[in-house]
């Protein structure tokens, strides 16, 4: 007999880093509206998972020091089970998302968020999230600053480090 078919909710929180500077200050230093500084992070199987200058981590929803989203966006249901989904994870945490490879403009918790969310939804995560980098890069001020952004490490506080043990319920 089959087991019926099990859907599991897929969120994506939405925090803004600047905490607001970046909708006032923007005009003035680059010359265009910003709305925030947006880091992502992967709700599934009642977990947080995001990407930062460590790797992979987990923490319970809203359990970094950053507090609640910003917003969250229903990126809709997966069928993926969370076993094989934490799977997954192990693979990327040793190919593409080793802590070592993290760029604040190149390959960020938004390019970990949108990777996470097509696996297990088919969906990307929104555009303005995705094309912040480039926004910022395009400014005479973002290409100033290029080199000192390019070497800032981003790793909010408060999730571990993803392992398969320490994200299983």
């Amino acid at each position: 007999m089959e087991k019926p078919l099990v859907l599991h909710p897929v969120k994506l929180y939405v925090y803004d880093l600047s905490k607001g500077m970046a909708r006032r200050l923007s005009p003035l230093l680059l010359g265009k509206q910003l709305d925030g500084i947006w880091h992502t992070s992967i709700i599934v199987h009642k977990d947080e998972f995001f990407y930062g200058s460590e790797g992979i981590s987990s923490c319970a929803p809203g359990g970094t020091p950053l507090g609640p989203p910003d917003s969250v966006v229903d990126l809709g249901n997966t069928e993926v089970t969370e076993e094989i989904f934490l799977k997954y994870l192990s693979s990327l945490g040793e190919s593409m998302f080793r802590g070592e490879s993290y760029n604040l403009f190149e390959h960020n918790c938004n390019t970990f968020s949108n990777e996470v969310a097509q696996f297990l939804t088919g969906r990307k995560i929104p555009s303005y999230i995705t094309d912040l980098p480039a926004e910022v890069l395009a400014t005479p001020f973002g290409q100033a600053l290029r080199p000192l952004l390019d070497s800032i490490q981003i790793q909010p506080p408060g999730g571990n480090i993803f392992s398969r043990h320490n994200g299983q319920s």
